[in-house]
């Protein structure tokens, strides 16, 4: 999620979002083209993309976002665990 509107580098106004999600959970991963969080519930999801977009709501007229979702019920720390799995077969992966 970030403002359209204020140019080519948008970092100021990704921190506060990122200072926020690391606040709610500790579950989650910035990565260079967005950013992963894994939550126990829809509504957990849902309550830090309403608070990401209250954050940035003040600062721009237009803000984008795109969001997948990918629910999987008894399973926990998966953003470990797929990583895990798939270096089991390949190796290390992030160099």
């Amino acid at each position: 999620m970030f403002p359209t509107d204020k140019g080519a580098s948008v970092s100021e106004y990704v921190s506060k979002i990122i200072e926020m999600i690391r606040s709610q959970t500790p579950h989650y991963k910035l990565t260079a083209m967005g950013t992963i969080i894994e939550t126990e519930t829809m509504e957990e999801s849902l309550a830090i993309l309403q608070n990401a977009y209250n954050i940035l709501s003040p600062y721009s007229k237009r803000i984008y976002s795109s969001v997948k979702f990918d629910i999987r019920k008894g399973h926990s720390d998966r953003l470990n665990q797929k990583i895990k799995s798939i270096e089991k077969r390949i190796g290390d992966v992030n160099k």
